[in-house]
């Protein structure tokens, strides 16, 4: 089973790494994946491991979890930082002017003057600075752990810091009382506070970026409305959501939002579904139409039966599938993750070779103190955490907001790599509105269209919906049929009475070793896909479905053409059928009479001949090979999320959102990578002045002003991250 706690006390790409190799060498846990800039942790074990048991081992490794995952729990928890930060604001204007004063010019607090009162100055310093170790105390705490756990992170190089620099200035204070009164030059206690504020400063900017990437989540948790009409003998009764029981007959009037999922039992209108599917206009909806919660009904009347409510909506499966997406890791995020693992002990390391360098030097403690203190502190690795897990959240943001639905990080990171999309004909490329256009009827038999609309609307399908729409139009009545069997890849097999009848493509004719009639060629010629009807063996029929293709289908692919992308399509389908849609929409590549399994195997070859390959389908049909290609995209929409194989879903089947993608997925990588260049060169760029290599030219570095620097490195890489919402794309 799979649990998403909300874990505090996190702050960059070593905690979440640490974070997870502790969970992961837990007995019972198989895999844990956890997402820095969520604050959460997707954890997968076995039954006998409790929500408590996971609350422990996050509390052992450092952290605190603060249950199920829930989207609301965090505004709590930014408006008690917002004032803990104000307070500490205040706090720190004091003491840097307590500190600092003299240096710029300023008055002196008279009885604070550190060279006239030495007594009062170390004592105020040391009150001061007690209230901030409290303020900091889940970075200490989590650095302590982490180095007991051997999984040092940036709370690590912090703690270390912050603490060696407030021992030693109180060892100083010490000496004061004592009466040697110089130690007043060596107190460090602005630099313990001020650096802790810094960081803290850092993670609130950091929260309130990490709340603007995940707007989309929240608009989609809070859509649906409080309230709903429920249908009464007398009327009808206004009642809240979770007054709603599966099978209740709701009404929705011109205006009002769709309460729960359902299905339209009377009433015909238009629904504005944009907020889901990205469509700006409103769709058409009849009896029997979806509907999806949180749509709003434009302009009819309509009453719909309660089918999805609660965990089971439709919204509630995309939260589900975000939340989950962004506890999914790129290889470029592992990589990053890789790395900050072992760059926290090597500026450990780095930190005491300059302590001991200085103090050889220099021959002075308070110097080789400030070095060692400056190093851990400036090279903290928050930028480096934020890089790749930042813009992936914002870029799966942006496609959230454009009707994609990325189920994993790791497919919008490969999606610009692609060099061939394979293409589904029937409901993918073409709308998959099929309509009966030429019936051959070699048999005497007069209900002979009744028997095949009866037969064919026990299918799923596309194609039978030309037949039920055939029916409807010519008034035919329906024939009980006894028996039915879905032949996947042939078609469909019942039985009437003593007959059997098989209705199907070509495939079945060679399975039945049967001859073609003479009228295929016919309706081949003119485009149409051909059902065979064949009663006891012997073929009576022929009927032809042609297919109307997408409108928005030959642009896609002109731009994929024009990107260089190679195009297929796959059909199971007869060639000749295949080839006319092809030349319509300038497809050069087309593979034709193809079963599910063999659609799979053509993908596995596409692989093994090093192609990356995308391919498109619609959804549940396509199941096999959208998993079997590096990335599958489908098309079947929204209410089918919840049980779809694709790793990325077209949310209003609309084929120009696949540039969409492939832009959103190259400016996405070509952002990390400029993030991840900003913080390697911020590091190299400082540690050297940290570690006073630049003290002959004058530069030097202390460490208060090493936390502000870090800070800044930070909210660098923040709005480098959030310039990814503002991509200009192609199509909308």
């Amino acid at each position: 089973m799979k649990t998403i706690l909300s874990i505090k006390g996190m702050t960059c790409s070593a905690c979440s790494s640490g974070l997870e190799k502790y969970l992961k060498k837990q007995k019972g846990i198989e895999d844990a994946v956890v997402n820095l800039v969520m604050a959460s942790a997707s954890i997968e074990h076995d039954d006998s491991i409790t929500l408590e048991d996971l609350a422990r081992f996050v509390k052992e490794a450092g952290f605190e979890s603060l249950g199920i995952f829930d989207e609301h729990h965090e505004e709590k928890e930014h408006q008690k930082a917002k004032k803990y930060f104000i307070i500490f604001g205040i706090l720190s204007v004091f003491l840097l002017y307590i500190t600092m004063a003299h240096m710029i010019g300023l008055p002196n607090i008279p009885f604070l003057d550190m060279h006239k009162y030495p007594y009062n100055y170390s004592m105020c310093l040391l009150i001061i600075t007690i209230p901030y170790l409290f303020y900091g105390y889940d970075i200490i705490k989590s650095g302590y752990k982490n180095l007991i756990h051997r999984t040092p992170n940036m709370d690590t190089l912090v703690s270390i810091g912050v603490i060696s620099s407030f021992i030693y200035s109180l060892f100083n204070t010490y000496m004061i009382f004592k009466g040697n009164t110089s130690y007043v030059n060596h107190l460090y206690y602005e630099s313990s506070a001020i650096v802790i504020f810094f960081i803290k400063l850092g993670r609130y900017i950091d929260s309130k970026s990490k709340n603007k990437t995940k707007e989309a989540i929240k608009k989609l948790v809070e859509i649906t409305p409080s309230k709903a009409l429920l249908k009464t003998k007398d009327g009808s009764e206004e009642i809240t959501l979770d007054e709603i029981k599966k099978g209740d007959i709701l009404i929705a009037k011109p205006g009002m939002k769709i309460a729960v999922d359902g299905t339209i039992t009377s009433g015909t209108t238009h629904v504005d579904e944009s907020f889901i599917t990205g469509e700006s206009l409103p769709v058409k909806k009849n009896p029997k139409s979806k509907v999806i919660a949180g749509s709003i009904n434009f302009d009819g009347y309509i009453e719909y039966k309660a089918e999805k409510i609660g965990r089971d909506s439709t919204i509630s499966e995309i939260v589900k599938l975000v939340i989950e997406a962004t506890n999914t890791k790129a290889p470029i995020a592992k990589l990053a993750d890789r790395v900050s693992s072992y760059f926290v002990p090597c500026i450990m390391i780095i930190s005491v070779l300059s302590f001991i360098g200085n103090f050889i030097i220099t021959k002075d403690i308070n110097t080789s103190i400030n070095s060692f203190v400056t190093v851990l502190v400036v090279a903290c690795p928050c930028a480096l955490g934020l890089a790749t897990p930042l813009a992936i959240v914002v870029s799966e943001g942006v496609c959230a907001n454009n009707g994609i639905l990325v189920k994993t990080s790791e497919a919008l990171e490969n999606a610009h790599k692609v060099d061939t999309i394979v293409f589904d004909k029937t409901g993918t490329l073409t709308y998959g509105n099929l309509k009966i256009s030429k019936i051959y009827n070699y048999s005497d038999q007069k209900d002979f269209m009744s028997i095949v609309c009866s037969i064919e609307s026990k299918s799923t399908h596309p194609i039978s919906r030309a037949f039920n729409e055939y029916q409807k139009e010519k008034k035919l009545s329906t024939i009980s049929i006894d028996t039915i069997e879905d032949l996947p890849g042939f078609g469909i097999k019942a039985h009437l009475s003593k007959d059997e009848y098989l209705l199907g493509n070509q495939k079945i004719l060679k399975e039945l070793k049967l001859s073609p009639s003479k009228d295929e060629e016919t309706l081949k010629e003119s485009g149409n896909s051909i059902v065979y009807v064949i009663k006891n063996k012997k073929v009576i029929g022929l009927i032809g479905v042609s297919d109307i293709i997408k409108k928005e289908a030959k642009e896609t692919i002109e731009k994929l053409n024009n990107l260089n992308i190679e195009v297929i399509m796959l059909t199971g389908d007869n060639e000749k059928t295949a080839q006319i849609i092809a030349n319509q929409l300038n497809i050069k590549h087309i593979i034709a009479n193809v079963l599910p399994k063999e659609k799979t195997n053509v993908i596995k070859e596409l692989n093994s001949r090093g192609h990356k390959v995308i391919m498109v389908g619609d959804g549940i049909n396509d199941a096999p090979s959208l998993a079997s290609a590096d990335i599958g995209i489908s098309v079947s929409g929204g209410t089918d999320i919840a049980n779809d194989s694709a790793n990325i879903i077209l949310l209003n089947g609309n084929l120009k959102k696949i540039i969409t993608l492939l832009t959103i997925s190259k400016k996405t990588i070509q952002n990390i990578k400029q993030n991840l260049f900003w913080a390697f060169f911020y590091n190299i760029c400082m540690i050297p002045i940290a570690i006073g290599f630049l003290k002959p030219w004058h530069i030097t570095l202390n460490p208060m002003f090493a936390g502000l620097a870090m800070t800044l490195s930070s909210l660098t890489v923040i709005i480098n991250a959030l310039r990814l919402k503002k991509i200009k794309l192609e199509s909308r």
